[in-house]
């Protein structure tokens, strides 16, 4: 892992130029252009990409928009997905379009799992688990095994984000191949991990939950799927960090949890603390 964050957090120091205004809670305008200059382990790599307008709204951060309706977002091509009816920013899929054709060259397929999903999409994630209508940890049912609204949106917050704190609702986020990071750990899931771990950072995608250390305390578990873009997510984490509030958090079953659980601080803020910095 010292290696892995090595190259995460050389990554990160240069991904980022003096044009972003992090600042602004509102929005930040478009660079006309961005040099992620990415030092890996093999090359020193350019990545020149165009960003789009990012709105830093707590309206945005929270999902509440249908990004088929955004002029910054784009249906995502079947070809590179496993369903259609995705979304993603533009500028987050012209850097995935790259990155995919670099892998496929060394017999490598990125295929897409999942991207946007704003709140209504999460909400009804959220909801089927709390209500029982989807089992969670090999067929149980929340609302019979676990009665404590608390204990009951942690054992949710394993693995899904409450509505209104999923990096997911930005974007930025894609989950690739599979959602066990067992797959990850040998064969073509391996070969695909280390691919990513090594020249991900070149197209400006990190992956945001990593292991649990004596660093990362709190959180997801680590989802060795999750990959975020960084150019756009980072500017949006440090919006969240500034504006955001556990109060913020409404409008489903189980909203009342947010604040004792600490939600924002530990889940929307729950990764690395090096990649906040």
């Amino acid at each position: 892992m010292k290696i892995k964050f090595g190259i995460l957090i050389l990554s990160m120091a240069c991904l980022y130029s003096s044009s972003c205004d992090f600042s602004s809670n509102q929005s930040i305008s478009a660079a006309e252009s961005m040099d992620l200059t990415t030092a890996t382990n093999q090359d020193t790599v350019k990545y020149k990409t165009n960003l789009r307008p990012i709105d830093t709204s707590i309206s945005y951060i929270m999902g509440h928009f249908n990004p088929a309706l955004d002029s910054n977002f784009i249906e995502i091509d079947i070809s590179y997905a496993d369903r259609k009816g995705m979304w993603i920013r533009k500028d987050t899929y012209e850097a995935f379009q790259k990155m995919y054709a670099a892998a496929l060259k060394e017999g490598i397929k990125l295929q897409i799992r999942s991207a946007t999903r704003n709140f209504e999409y999460q909400k009804g994630i959220w909801e089927r688990k709390w209500t029982g209508q989807t089992p969670v940890n090999n067929g149980e049912r929340l609302n019979k095994s676990t009665p404590d609204p608390v204990q009951r949106a942690l054992k949710i917050l394993r693995y899904s984000s409450m509505p209104g704190t999923s990096r997911h609702h930005w974007g930025t986020d894609i989950d690739f191949n599979s959602f066990n990071n067992d797959y990850f750990a040998s064969g073509e899931g391996k070969k695909l991990y280390d691919w990513l771990n090594i020249h991900g950072p070149e197209y400006g995608f990190l992956q945001p939950y990593t292991p649990f250390d004596n660093e990362r305390i709190n959180g997801y578990q680590e989802e060795k799927w999750h990959w975020s873009f960084y150019p756009v997510s980072k500017p949006l984490t440090q919006a969240a960090l500034n504006t955001m509030t556990d109060s913020d958090i409404s409008g489903f079953l189980g909203s009342e949890t947010a604040a004792e659980i600490s939600v924002v601080q530990k889940y929307i803020l729950g990764i690395h603390p090096k990649l906040l910095k």
